[in-house]
């Protein structure tokens, strides 16, 4: 492909520079663009325009790829742990046995919250919704560390960082805990980051809480499937957020709103409550024909994806894991049972395999965190949990790129022209 594009308007010809990356699509860099033509380009949901260089994740949709540094998500998931996929998010390699050590210490020394922040859940009524509660404290936390929020400060930004990763289980607990009425949990560093959540989360004060590995390493699994996902809407929003030079609290609070909608981390919820309608696996073949009625506006959730065209990569780990669980636990609900048989039917299907519409790993993360035990509730506030590693690299990256600019999209104007005020006697 040649290094420029050539652009016709206005009877003028424009050439533009080709970027090439490591791998990917080629991208025609059109700074200069409105400056030379006095046009801007027109894409609704920038799904179109790259608005950033990154080297943190590459994602090819047709070919169903995800990689994280260059590796296959497939790969750490199975092989890997959180706390390691964390580390290789923000500095680019995987740690050595020492630096992996380290690094864990670190984030286990932040885990505990300001203790002023316990009266500051108070504020909140009981049935608050716990994505309401994480948008608040998370957003308050630059009002607790004030030492970590100067964004010129290489050191400053290395701690929230860390402390942000560290602080959102515990923060994510709390929320949980306060909307069932049992009192906080403290976190306990002899714990693994994600055993750790799952004690302040089901735990209470009056007695031991074991660890389920089962669980612990389906959860580990499903925060790794989560860290990050390229320039979807939340780290698209906490970049922008992060381009004003916000603090980095800030910025994670707004990714969390972001999140929030439903089109963007509801998906698994969405999910589990179409497996509830469906009720029992009889009446499966029913909502099938439904899903290939053009005329009947159902649809089934949890399959197929907006950037994934072919299998999803995260959903092949999840197949195994869901059973896993499921074993493991002996949960008895006809949901999951409708679960397993409407993949079974759906992966046999030629319908469904033409149009590629397979399981996505909202499917199987709802089932698992239904089974586990946690309310519908909190399955965006995991998901924000899981991705606060990769809003946090995405946003570390933003600030040490030379290039970044405060974000400013352009418009196409369709409102009323210039007229003249009329006072309101006269109206």
């Amino acid at each position: 492909m040649a290094d420029t594009a050539k652009i016709a308007l206005g009877g003028k010809d424009q050439d533009y520079a080709v970027m090439h990356g490591s791998v990917g699509p080629d991208v025609v860099d059109i700074r200069k663009f409105y400056a030379q033509t006095g046009a801007f380009t027109y894409d609704p949901g920038f799904t179109s325009t790259a608005a950033c260089q990154s080297a943190i994740t590459y994602i090819d949709g047709d070919e169903g790829v995800l990689l994280h540094r260059g590796y296959a998500i497939g790969d750490l998931a199975e092989k890997s742990s959180y706390m390691e996929v964390c580390y290789l998010l923000l500095n680019g390699e995987l740690p050595s046995k020492d630096e992996l050590a380290k690094f864990s210490g670190t984030i286990t020394r932040h885990t505990m919250v300001h203790d002023q922040m316990s009266s500051f859940f108070r504020g909140f009524r009981r049935d608050a919704h716990p994505m309401a509660i994480m948008c608040g404290v998370v957003g308050a936390l630059s009002a607790f560390y004030h030492d970590s929020t100067d964004i010129t400060d290489p050191n400053q930004r290395l701690i929230a960082s860390h402390r942000l990763i560290a602080k959102i289980p515990t923060i994510a607990a709390m929320a949980y805990q306060y909307s069932v009425g049992r009192p906080f949990v403290y976190p306990q560093n002899s714990l693994s980051y994600t055993g750790n959540f799952l004690r302040m989360t089901f735990g209470n004060p009056a007695e031991p809480y074991e660890v389920n590995p089962i669980v612990e390493k389906a959860m580990d699994r499903i925060f790794i499937l989560h860290a990050d996902h390229e320039q979807n809407a939340s780290t698209s929003t906490v970049r922008l957020a992060g381009s004003s030079g916000a603090n980095p609290f800030a910025c994670i609070a707004a990714g969390i709103a972001c999140l929030w909608g439903p089109a963007h981390g509801g998906a698994n919820e969405a999910a589990l409550n179409m497996l509830h309608e469906i009720g029992t696996v009889d009446r499966i073949p029913e909502y099938i024909a439904r899903a290939k009625d053009k005329d009947d506006p159902f649809r089934l959730m949890g399959f197929g994806h907006r950037v994934y065209k072919n299998y999803d990569p995260r959903a092949t780990v999840m197949q195994q894991t869901v059973r896993e669980v499921l074993g493991e636990l002996g949960v008895t609900d006809p949901v999951f049972d409708v679960a397993i048989a409407l993949e079974e039917m759906a992966l046999s299907d030629p319908y469904f395999i033409e149009k590629k519409l397979f399981p996505n790993v909202d499917f199987y993360s709802g089932v698992i965190l239904s089974a586990i035990g946690f309310p519908t509730t909190m399955f965006t506030v995991l998901f924000a949990l899981a991705r606060t590693v990769g809003w946090v690299a995405q946003w570390n990256e933003m600030i040490s790129d030379p290039e970044q600019k405060i974000g400013r999209p352009r418009q196409l104007y369709t409102g009323a022209t210039a007229r003249d005020y009329v006072s309101i006697d006269k109206r």
